[in-house]
């Protein structure tokens, strides 16, 4: 087994003299999976596409599944890299089925061109059916529902077997239920084993206990990294957004309130609503 999934030193990004990219140090081992948190022009996505092999960084070293940058094709390795995100579904041809879609994601292309062999398709088909999208299979993209465009895009993704699957902001724009939906559809990913998951959010309430570490970025450096429940408490967030933040958790998800500091739990919010007298 590799030692890292992906491993980022000192990553530096500067464009017009703009510092986009500020040391940024990463590294991802297997069995982990990762959150990815910050506000809007954090450095979120652009690091992703540094760690993806799309953007060249201004300095700094990338290994992404073992393989340094600059001693790898890096055409064969980003077809390891699946990703999926709400503006992905933008450049779909949505005219084409959702199994086409699918079988698309054999090339990471915008359509499917190439006739598909059996096997191929036979795969296209189970994926959809494995994500609960069986039944739209002939449907064409562009009338699926919000939440199925964004599971025919991780079976899109999935066509390649990658090793590392990027989430980017993936629930951006779904309703409550079809985001619980796409919510277990990823925790079942997670529990498979045998790929890496990155998942991009601004929503700390999406982040369920899936993901065993999370990385915090602030104006494109590092605020905080490790283990989920370390980064995601209270004092953290509050200190790297500027307004107060509690965190209280329920069955593994973190629900953020903004206003005074603390009980960081349930457990303890329900222990003083049960001291308050009547009255």
């Amino acid at each position: 087994m590799r030692e890292t999934i992906l491993d980022l030193k000192n990553i530096r990004l500067v464009r017009d003299g703009r510092r986009i990219l500020r040391d940024v140090t990463w590294r991802i081992a297997p069995g982990e999976h990762w959150a990815m948190i910050g506000a809007n022009g954090s450095g979120k996505t652009t690091l992703l596409r540094v760690a993806s092999g799309t953007l060249w960084p201004t300095g700094g070293t990338v290994s992404v599944l073992g393989h340094p940058f600059g001693t790898v094709d890096l055409r064969e390795l980003r077809r390891r890299i699946g990703w999926v995100s709400s503006a992905l579904a933008e450049t779909i041809h949505r005219n084409q089925s959702a199994l086409a879609i699918v079988l698309s994601g054999l090339r990471a292309s915008a359509a499917l061109y190439d006739q598909p062999t059996a096997a191929q398709t036979d795969r296209a088909e189970a994926l959809l059916a494995d994500l609960g999208c069986g039944a739209v299979a002939a449907s064409r993209f562009g009338v699926c529902s919000l939440g199925e465009q964004q599971k025919i895009l991780i079976a899109r993704a999935m066509m390649a077997d990658p090793e590392l699957l990027i989430l980017d902001e993936a629930c951006a724009g779904l309703d409550l239920p079809a985001r619980e939906h796409l919510l277990a559809t990823i925790d079942a990913l997670a529990a498979r084993g045998g790929m890496t998951l990155v998942f991009v959010t601004h929503h700390i309430e999406e982040i369920t206990s899936a993901f065993s570490h999370a990385l915090l970025l602030d104006d494109g450096a590092v605020a905080a990294q490790g283990p989920t429940e370390t980064v995601l408490a209270g004092e953290v967030l509050s200190s790297v957004l500027k307004i107060p933040i509690r965190i209280d958790r329920h069955d593994g998800r973190y629900w953020p309130r903004i206003g005074a500091a603390a009980p960081t739990d349930s457990k303890s919010e329900a222990r003083n609503t049960k001291q308050r007298p009547n009255g």
